[in-house]
Order: structure tokens, then sequence, then C-alpha cells
């Protein structure tokens, strides 16, 4: 680590390729930053489109059947109400129903007690037996039981005779013969405002939900159809249709989102949440089951709502495994453009080497080092260029200094003798003045003693005293007298 630290603070060419590839990766960064934002929003803008798209088709298949059926349910009604007072014909209009239309799996039409003097109950139960004749139709037949209690305690019934209004209902087993999931169309007949009775139409939900699971925009997506209350009229899992809602699923294990989009889909919104179940991430996309206008079709409001659940992995997992890709494909990208960048920056940059190479050698004292030419044209041929110039240029100067310092020298040597010459003159002055000194210094002192001699017996001294040290001080006069000569003889010599 510490080896590529220093071989990145120390090379020119790595340094100028990272500092080009930082700038590159992060324009790259923010364009794909961008890119990947608007992409995650097409992708679900696109999945929306799709749902709706599921949706409204799914839904028109639904009503279809669903329109049918009350087509149907009501064309016999109005025969029923023409021949109210016929039971024998109840059996055929019911037997008629269920065999001419094929959404349609069973008929009841139950009267209220009493309301024939002469029998106690009434109604008419035709239902399909799942098998076919030879010509291929349905083979429909009449059971004299609905379950073992009575039909008017029954749900359908109770309901239908309370609420007084045709209307579907939530999804029932108690109606059909086979024990299947059936959803019911309810329509409570009256005799002038007498309460007569209800006839139920049992319309197989696996119909339904063969239309539900045809509704896939994803390979993993599916479809499900809430009820008033909560209650799953048609799912995928068939297992879910057993809980009562939405609500009481198995150990309560419904999480908080899941809730908040279920409560959302009771409430008749459109729209489309994200939430968390079983550890997987979905999106739900959904709206209320509205059904079409169609003149004289009852349109009480079913309340029931119908949503397309994504997991999150079909709507993103494309985009999340081109992103990874993209990301794989520009890392790589990047490390290749950094060493085609090195590579490039690096040869670029050899006359530089080669400058500082030679740099260092001049610096050494080679100032005859040469630099080669070059042909480049950019600021580092106009460098290596102005470089050879500098260099002879003081490969000149150097010369030329090195000539002044050897003339420099020999003169130095010259004056060097000079000054030897002049030092052992000197030494020679001094000798002699020395020697002069000390020549001078005993008639000096002879003179000074006899003058003092004089001095001390002036009063009493002879003659013959005064004669020989006044002669003696003429002696030792001569020799310094001598002495001087001889100084300003050789003085007078040396100057010649």
């Amino acid at each position: 680590m510490l080896r590529l630290t220093k071989f990145i603070t120390k090379t020119l060419s790595f340094k100028l390729s990272l500092k080009l590839l930082t700038a590159l990766a992060t324009l790259l960064m923010v364009a794909l930053v961008i890119m990947f934002y608007f992409s995650r929003k097409a992708v679900k803008d696109e999945a929306s489109l799709k749902a709706t798209a599921t949706l409204d088709a799914t839904l028109q298949r639904i009503d279809n059947i669903l329109l049918s059926v009350e087509q149907s349910s009501g064309n016999i009604y109005w025969k029923i109400l023409n021949h109210i007072d016929q039971p024998d014909k109840i059996d055929t209009y019911c037997q008629k129903l269920v065999e001419g239309n094929p959404y349609i799996v069973g008929c009841v039409i139950a009267f209220e007690p009493n309301f024939f003097k002469d029998r106690s109950t009434f109604y008419s139960y035709f239902h399909q037996t799942g098998k076919k004749d030879a010509d291929g139709k349905m083979i429909v037949v009449k059971s004299d039981t609905i379950l073992s209690r009575p039909y008017y305690e029954q749900s359908w019934y109770t309901n239908a005779i309370n609420k007084g209004t045709p209307d579907w209902m939530e999804p029932q087993r108690e109606a059909n013969e086979g024990g299947k999931p059936i959803t019911v169309f309810n329509m409570p007949f009256y005799v002038g405002e007498r309460k007569a009775g209800v006839m139920a139409v049992g319309v197989p939900l696996n119909l339904l939900s063969k239309i539900v699971q045809e509704a896939k925009p994803s390979p993993n997506s599916f479809c499900a159809l809430l009820g008033e209350d909560g209650s799953y009229i048609i799912h995928p899992d068939s297992s879910k249709l057993d809980y009562k809602t939405v609500f009481s699923l198995k150990n309560n294990d419904l999480e908080p989102t899941a809730k908040e989009v279920a409560k959302a889909m009771l409430a008749g919104k459109t729209g489309n949440k994200k939430f968390h179940l079983y550890g997987t991430d979905f999106y739900v996309f959904y709206k209320p089951f509205e059904r079409t206008v169609v003149p004289g079709r009852s349109m009480e409001a079913l309340n029931w709502s119908i949503g397309i659940i994504y997991p999150e992995d079909d709507i993103y997992g494309d985009y999340r495994r081109l992103h990874y890709t993209v990301f794989i494909v520009a890392f790589v990208g990047l490390l290749l453009l950094l060493l085609l960048c090195y590579t490039f920056i690096h040869r670029r940059l050899l006359p530089l080497r080669m400058l500082s190479l030679s740099a260092q050698h001049i610096a050494e004292g080679h100032y005859d080092e040469r630099i080669p030419d070059t042909r480049q044209q950019d600021e580092v041929g106009h460098l290596q260029k102005h470089f050879q110039e500098m260099q002879q240029v003081l490969n000149h100067h150097m010369g030329e200094m090195e000539q002044l310092t050897h003339t420099l020298e020999e003169r130095g040597k010259e004056l060097k003798a000079v000054y030897e010459l002049a030092q052992a003159g000197d030494h020679m002055k001094t000798n002699f003045l020395y020697n002069m000194s000390n020549q001078m210094k005993e008639p000096i002192d002879e003179i000074c003693l006899n003058v003092k001699g004089i001095k001390d017996q002036i009063g009493s001294m002879t003659d013959e005293t005064n004669d020989e040290l006044v002669g003696n001080i003429l002696y030792q006069g001569e020799k310094i007298t001598t002495a001087l000569r001889q100084l300003l003889n050789d003085s007078e010599k040396k100057k010649q």
C-alpha cells in the first residue's frame, strides 16, 4: 500500500490520469444517477400503465359476465312475476335459466313460507352436475334439498329479503351443491307490496378466477378481488378464500403496510402502494370495481375492489440487472480508460522525464549533456526546444567561465610567486634591520656610557680622561656612521 501511495504521488502521468478519471467518473455518476432516476420512474410508470390496462380489461370481462347473468336473470324475473300464481312453471323457468347461460351453475327460486295456501314452503333448485351429455351440453339436474337448513334461514335468502333490492353477495358455499365457492346474484320479487320470494343465481368463482389468473402483466404478478367486508372474492391462492376477511389471516401475519393497502382498497380508492409481506416487497395497483352503466341495469354499489399485485422484482428486476450491468461496465470502462490515459499521458510526458534526467546530469556538472531534438509542436515540444537552447547557452557560458577560471588561476600563481618574493624580501629586510640594530646598539651604548661619565665627572675629570672619553665617543660615532652609510648604499643598490 505504501509503495502504491509513493507511486501515485511521484508519478505525474498517473496523477493526471487519476484526476482525469475522477472528473469523468463524477460526471458519469451524475449522468447515471439522473438516468437511473428517470429510468426507474419510467419503469414504474410503464408498470402502472400495464396494471391499469390489465385492471380495466379484467374488470370489463368480469362485468360482462355479471351483466350477462343479470340480464338473463332479469328476463326470467319478469316471467316469474307474470306466472307467480303458477308454481309448476317455476321449475321450467329455473331450469331454463341454468341451461341458457353458461356462466350460471345454479339457480334457486324460493318463495316466502305460506305464500301458497296449499304449500307451507316452496322453492325450485336446479344446478349443473359438472358433466356433459352426448351433445356436449352441461347436464342440469333438479335438487330437492339446499343443504341441511331451511332455505329461508340461509344468508342468501335472508339478506335479499331484508335488503329488498337486487344485489351481488360475497362468496357463498351453502347454495352450491358441489360445495365450490360461488358468488350469488339475488333478486327479491314482490306481489304488490307483499314479499314473495327470492331468485338467487350462482356464478362459479373459478370462472372469474380464470379471468383473473389470465390477468398477469408479469410472470409473478397476480390479481385479487376483494369484497365489501375485505373478504377475498377471487385470489389465485384458493386457501385465502377460506378466511373471513383479508384482516383475519392465519397467525395474524398481515403486516402494517399490507393493512394500509387493504384499507385503501376497501375505501374505494384508486392508486398504488408498496407493501411488505412474508419477507418480500410488493407493489399493488388497485381501483374500485365499477360496473358499466346499462339502461335498466340495477346499479347498486358492489363496493368491490380489484388489485394487481406485483413482486417488486417483477417491476424492477430487469432494471436492477441493467443497473448492476451498467455499473460493472462503467467500472471496467473506467479502469480501461485509466490504463489508456496513463499509457497516453506516460508517452506524451516522455520528453519531460528525459528533460528531468538531463537537468539532473547538468546539475551534477555534465554541462555538455546533449538534449535530443523533437518533432512535437505542443507545449512539451516547445519546452524541450527551449531547454535545448538553454543547455547550449549554458554550455557556452560554462566554457567561457572555465577559460576565465584558467586565466585567473595562472594569474593567481604569478601573484603568489610575487607575494612569496615580497615576503622573502620583507624577511630579509627585517633580518637586515635586526642585524643593523644589533651592530649599532653596542656603539650607542658606549656613547651613552661615555656621555654619562663625562656628565658625572665633569668637575673632577682630567684632560686625559676627557680626551679618552671623547675619543671613544668619536670612535663609536664613526662605527655608527659607517653602518648607516652601508645601509644607504645597499638601499641604493636595491633601487637600481
